[in-house]
């Protein structure tokens, strides 16, 4: 191993100074009485590493002085001012004289080493010391099993485990006058009484022991000690084991307790069960029944309903046929109100029109008024009744009505009468002014008179006919103002 190895491992894995002091303060029962008894008297501390437990004798008033074969730890050592060597365990204990120092220590040392040299070094620490010396030597306690199992090896020095009943006996063996095995550093809650576990089993045994052997003296040497070697000291594997045990008893008669307990509860839950299952049978049978009946109404409702759904299936029918009627009657009603508007504007202008007719007719009223009321129409009465019998003999003798020779006989005397009328100037005028006012007329009387076989008169200028004139040849209105005198004549007649 390098110096600077196994210093920084010691470093890391086995804790601060400061820690390492407050540990070995356990150990002050057993250094106390012998600071007492030999003040100021030298210690030799075998593999004394970083020096703490040199350190700790020092102030307690002892003359520590120190051996290790790795130059790393000593070099720690020496920047204390602690008085160390560069040697080996033996060697420094044979050049030791014979009861010379009040202690022998060995701290995490024996585990380095063969077991003979364990023998050597525990027999030339009994030469060394003075009467009523200790022997403190310290290492991993293989019954916390995780320790002896794993983290012992994490060491790559140590070689084998040593258990303590083991080095308590070759402490004996080598002729101390007493010994006492140390567990030390256990976790503080395993001694307040709290419930452990398995993995306390398994790690909560005291990860370190110490085997503290005293050299052979008088009875008033050794009576100082004899509370610290009657003491206790932490807990061991068989501890911990019994412990564990006696709570999993415990515990299991809680629990043969609690299933007992349990028992009865499941018990009357059965029973309890039992009769709520009865119950259930019952209810379950009642529901059997019900559903049975419920199923047989089922089947007879069964048609009723096919034939309600044969039923609503036709209404829907009907009505989307009833609905499909109202779409077309209101279409239409839609169409109808559409022929009634347009027939509406058709009344309207009918209505329109029929106001203008007879508007028209009540002019054409008024004018026959006026005709009838006027002078001339008065003075021309004769001849207008004249023409009328011209007109119906002419009308009977075209038809066969009467016999040419009435025909011959009536003619001439009405074309005299019609002459003589014409010959007096004031009635000539009036006929002609009339006449003209009357193209029509003006035709047939020419027409008339032609066939008597004497000219007419000129015709007014703005109506000349040609010879063969009649009533069918007069325009619409002429021939219904021809009526309308007619009709005034015969009322006139009547």
């Amino acid at each position: 191993m390098s110096d600077n190895f196994y210093r920084a491992f010691e470093d890391r894995y086995r804790g601060s100074r400061d820690l390492i002091k407050s540990r070995l303060a356990a150990y002050a029962p057993f250094y106390a009485p012998l600071a007492a008894l030999y003040p100021g008297a030298r210690v030799l501390d075998l593999g004394c590493g970083r020096g703490e437990w040199l350190e700790l004798l020092g102030e307690q008033g002892f003359q520590s002085f120190g051996v290790d074969l790795d130059d790393g730890m000593l070099a720690a050592c020496r920047e204390r001012g602690l008085q160390v060597e560069l040697t080996d365990a033996l060697s420094a204990l044979r050049a030791t004289p014979d009861s010379s120092v009040a202690m022998v220590s060995a701290f995490h040392l024996v585990e380095h080493i063969p077991f003979e040299m364990v023998q050597d070094l525990i027999r030339e620490a009994r030469r060394v010391l003075l009467p009523g010396g200790l022997l403190v030597m310290e290492t991993p306690n293989p019954e916390n099993l995780v320790v002896g199992a794993s983290s012992f090896y994490m060491d790559p020095s140590h070689l084998r485990p040593i258990p303590p009943p083991l080095l308590d006996f070759v402490v004996g063996f080598a002729g101390y006058a007493r010994q006492k095995v140390l567990r030390l550093q256990e976790a503080k809650q395993l001694h307040e009484g709290h419930p452990i576990g398995l993995i306390d089993v398994l790690d909560g045994v005291s990860p370190d022991y110490a085997v503290v052997g005293q050299k052979d003296a008088p009875p008033e040497v050794l009576a100082p000690f004899g509370a610290p070697f009657a003491a206790s000291y932490g807990i061991s594997l068989s501890d911990l084991a019994l412990r564990f045990e006696e709570q999993d008893s415990g515990r299991r008669a809680e629990l043969h307790q609690a299933l007992g307990r349990l028992g009865d509860r499941v018990g009357r839950r059965e029973q309890a069960d039992s009769a709520n299952f009865d119950t259930l049978h019952k209810g379950l049978a009642r529901v059997a029944e019900g559903v049975e009946n419920n199923r047989l109404r089922h089947d007879a409702v069964e048609p009723q309903l096919h034939a309600l759904h044969a039923g609503a299936a036709q209404l829907r029918l009907q009505q989307r046929e009833q609905e499909q009627r109202e779409q077309q009657a209101q279409l239409a009603h839609l169409a109808l109100q559409t022929q009634a508007a347009a027939f509406q504007d058709s009344l309207n202008a009918l209505a329109q029109r029929t106001g203008a007719a007879e508007e028209r007719a009540a002019q054409h009223q008024r004018r026959v008024e006026e005709l009838l009321d006027s002078t001339s129409w008065r003075v021309t009465a004769p001849l207008r009744m004249v023409t009328g019998y011209v007109y119906r003999l002419r009308n009977a003798a075209r038809d066969g009505r009467i016999v040419p020779g009435i025909k011959r006989r009536f003619t001439p005397p009405l074309l005299a009468l019609m002459r003589a009328l014409l010959r007096r100037p004031r009635a000539k005028r009036t006929a002609l002014a009339m006449l003209r006012r009357f193209p029509g007329l003006h035709a047939r009387l020419y027409g008339v008179l032609r066939r008597g076989n004497n000219p007419p008169p000129p015709p007014p200028p703005a109506a000349p006919f040609p010879p063969s004139a009649s009533l069918d040849d007069l325009t619409p209105r002429a021939q219904r103002i021809y009526q309308e005198l007619k009709q005034a004549i015969d009322s006139r007649k009547n």
